[in-house]
């Protein structure tokens, strides 16, 4: 089982809070972890940057000079690539950045994100005696746990008047981030040194993936009942198709007697003599 320490605003050690094995105790899958990160990193651009081709660019309808005699070189239009002010070849267009991944990978990729961030976290018992929202508190809050100076994820749930009061005095600092429950992402839990948070949190935080977890088991389950249900309809009939086949096996062995040996023909002595004999004879 893995645990954890709860300390109060002080860093004074209170008790220790036990995190689910569902989501804290599993192996990292590194490999997923990577694609979600890439697929945030993707999604979050804009893919807005366009240019214009010298189809687009306003102008250039008209030949500049003349093609022979001036001693210059050839052009046909000012629009040209080639020309200050031309459009731009193989330029960027509008596109879209954006990558698909399965619910279940992203679960997987996020629990393996916690999993991995378990001696990164700092579980507090409570905000409550954090009685205003001014930066001042917060930041001695955070030297009185020895994370001053430091890249801070503040998880909340937002259950509570302090989280507002805890967003408010946290989020005018350097390198601190704050953001909900249901926003956590994989990116913030790598990028981050400390993940501050509440003991009410962290135990949603559990149930949270612990449901996700059940509902899975339980998806299974009819899929079994299923099958052996099928199985069980599926083994009379087998029965009753041997039984023929037995049947069927044995009826030409009773039908097969054993017949009784024929009496030898007798055979003319005439027929047993040589062809030349009767040659001889016909010539007599």
């Amino acid at each position: 089982m893995t645990s954890a320490q709860v300390v109060d605003l002080k860093g004074k050690k209170l008790s220790e809070v036990t995190l689910s094995d569902a989501v804290f105790g599993i192996k990292p899958n590194m490999g997923v972890i990577h694609n979600a990160l890439v697929r945030q990193l993707a999604n979050a651009r804009q893919g807005s940057a366009n240019t214009k081709t010298r189809a687009e660019v306003r102008g250039g309808g008209r030949k500049p000079w003349r093609q022979k005699g001036t001693g210059r070189a050839r052009a046909g239009s000012i629009r040209s690539p080639l020309w200050a002010g031309g459009g731009v070849p193989f330029g960027p267009k509008p596109r879209d950045y954006s990558i698909t991944m399965n619910k279940k990978m992203r679960v997987l990729a996020l629990k393996s994100a916690l999993a991995a961030s378990v001696e990164k976290l700092v579980v507090v018992q409570d905000f409550d005696n954090l009685k205003e929202a001014k930066t001042k508190l917060f930041s001695q809050v955070l030297k009185d746990l020895g994370h001053e100076g430091k890249k801070v994820l503040v998880v909340l749930d937002y259950a509570c008047d302090a989280c507002a009061r805890v967003e408010r005095a946290a989020r005018n600092i350097d390198s601190l981030k704050v953001i909900a429950m249901s926003n956590l992402n994989v990116k913030d839990l790598l990028h981050y040194e400390v993940i501050l948070t509440n003991a009410r949190t962290l135990e949603a935080i559990n149930n949270r993936f612990e449901a996700s977890s059940k509902e899975k088991t339980e998806g299974d389950k009819p899929v079994a009942k299923k099958a052996a249900k099928v199985e069980a309809k599926a083994a009379p009939a087998a029965k009753a198709e041997k039984a023929p086949a037995k049947k069927e096996a044995e009826a030409p062995k009773k039908a097969a007697a054993p017949k009784k040996a024929a009496a030898p023909k007798e055979v003319d002595a005439e027929a047993k003599k040589p062809a030349r004999a009767k040659k001889e004879k016909s010539e007599e």
